[in-house]
Parts: C-alpha cells; structure tokens; sequence
C-alpha cells in the first residue's frame, strides 16, 4: 500500500509541476536585496524589476532584507518556496564571499539555482574631502602615515565593500580599521559627512556624490577606465598596479524551482538588460554589461564556483571575523 501512495503521489508531482509552471506568473513576483534601499545593488535591482515586469505580465517588487553582509536576504530567498515568485538579488559577496565566513544554515551553489549573471562594478577607491591627498600615491602615503588605521565603511563583513578592503590590505599594505553599516548607501552618507575616512565602494554607488564635489575619487580598481567617468584614472596608472576587483550582480532562485520558470525569468532578464533604455540607465551608474555568451543560468553557476575557488583562500587567510 505504501509503495502504491507513493508512486501516486511521484504522479501527481509529475503532473503539478509542469502545470504550475504554464500558469506562472499569477501574481507578484518578490525580488530579495539583501541590502538597505538607496545602495547600488537596489538601485540595479529596481531598474532591472521594472523592465522584466513587461515581459513577465506582473508587478515585479523589491523587497530589502538587510543584515550580516547579505546573508540574511539570502537566507530570506532560500527558505521561500520553489515556485518563481521568490528571486534571490546578490553579488560577489552575498554569494561567495559569505560562505568563507559566515555559519550559512544554506549552501551557496546547492541550495540555490542560477538565474542570470548581471552587470557588473568595478570599485573605486573614494575618501571624505577632508582628506589632504589628491592622488592615489598621495592617498597611501598620508594612510601609513596615520597613527591608527584608518576608518573604512563597508557593508558588514564579507560585503564587497569589505572584500575590496582585504584585498586592499593584501596589496598596499595598509592595515584598515572597518566600520559596518547595513549597507554602502548608509556608509556613503558617512563618508560625505565625514565620519569615516574611506571606502573602496562600488562605482555606480559613489559615482554621482564624486560629480557633486562631496567626496574624492583616486581610482578604479580595473584596467581600463570607467567610460562614464573618464577622468578617473585606473589603479594601475595611479600607483597601485594589479589592484583589480569588478563586484558582479546575478539572480539565484530556490532549488527545486522547475526549469521552466528559470528560463522565463532568465529570458525576462536578458530582454531587460538588452533595453536600450535600461541598458543606458545601467551604463549611466558606471556598471559593465555582461558577455552575450554568460547570459545563460549554467554561465552563472560555473562563474559562482570558478569564483569561491579564487576568494575563500584569501578570504580565510585573512581571518576574517563577524563582528
């Protein structure tokens, strides 16, 4: 009798499954950032949901979990049904660094399907105005200088942000003190006003109060130049040579979430990134679009491991505490 319920019950899944994904979407599809509102990865977000709506036939909402680098807007995304209408919104950090450092009660690449690779973010090196330096050299020498280590904003610990300062560290020397915040839109709001003294901030973030006049840029942690901001100049030809670090995007579903519903929101995706009315809204916060080639959601699971493979190491070598 067991056997007989359980091989009607394998038939009636079979049966759902495909079924449930015809009709989907019926309602509101919730997209999970994992940072306060205001900061890079929800203005990429908002401006990606807006445009995927048109395809989809929904409303496609944000909605801002934020704490503990990420891993709680993650760990919101995981425990939601496999169903579509839960999207995971992450980066570099949320799901890759985290699992260097934080106790998950999730897996990274098993509990998670891959959507879509997103834009992505190269870093800029940004200080409060009061800062003396007007170069980037200017800028290490006047940080070694300090008697204590220097305040960096991040947006906690396994954050881009905070990656970006490890790495930092690695490369210059330099000891940084870091100061968490729920999010770079709020450690931005400091920086301006002051209380900290820097942070290696994504470009899209920081780009617009660098227009402004309320804070200085040195460079971008790439090898070529920002084409929204040109007059930035580059790592290595301000004075850090090798200084590289581009902050990628992407969007993760449950596991289990049937193949279907994958692909339409990986289709509802791509037609949002290849708008030219949000492919220019994007380019205008200084973010790189993806390669046509990684667009697919095997692209993104092969990029997320290749990834864990280069960071954990580092990750954990520098001991990296949750504060």
């Amino acid at each position: 009798m067991r056997r007989i319920l359980l091989a009607v019950l394998a038939a009636f899944v079979t049966l759902v499954g495909p079924a449930h994904a015809e009709t989907w979407p019926a309602h509101p599809i919730t997209i999970v950032v994992p940072f306060a509102a205001g900061g890079p990865s929800d203005a990429m977000a908002r401006i990606l949901a807006e445009r995927m709506k048109q395809s989809l036939g929904e409303v496609v909402l944000i909605e801002n979990v934020t704490g503990a680098g990420g891993s709680l807007g993650v760990g919101r995304a995981h425990r939601a049904a496999p169903d579509g209408y839960t999207v995971s919104f992450g980066h570099l950090g949320t799901h890759v660094a985290n699992g260097a450092i934080y106790k998950l009660g999730y897996d990274l690449v098993d509990d998670l399907e891959p959507v879509v690779l997103l834009p992505s973010n190269p870093m800029i090196i940004v200080s409060k105005n009061t800062v003396p330096a007007k170069s980037l050299k200017e800028l290490l020498a006047w940080l070694q200088s300090l008697p204590a280590p220097p305040t960096a904003g991040t947006a906690g610990a396994g954050s881009g942000s905070h990656i970006a300062g490890v790495y930092f560290e690695n490369v210059s020397g330099i000891k940084l003190q870091y100061v968490p915040y729920r999010g770079t839109g709020p450690a931005l709001n400091d920086l301006v006003a002051g209380q900290i003294d820097i942070i290696i901030d994504q470009t899209s973030n920081s780009i617009n109060q660098v227009r402004a006049g309320n804070i200085r840029a040195y460079a971008v942690t790439d090898s070529k130049r920002v084409a929204n901001a040109p007059e930035v100049p580059t790592v290595d030809e301000a004075g850090l040579p090798g200084f590289h670090m581009t902050l990628w995007s992407g969007l993760w579903v449950p596991k289990g979430t049937p193949k279907e519903i994958v692909a339409r929101l990986n289709t509802a995706a791509i037609q949002a990134l290849r708008d030219p009315a949000v492919k220019k809204q994007l380019e205008n916060l200084g973010l790189q679009m993806p390669p046509q080639d990684q667009l697919k959601p095997e692209a993104l699971g092969a990029w997320q491991k290749a990834e864990i493979a280069k960071w954990w190491p580092m990750i954990k070598a520098a001991n990296v505490k949750v504060e």
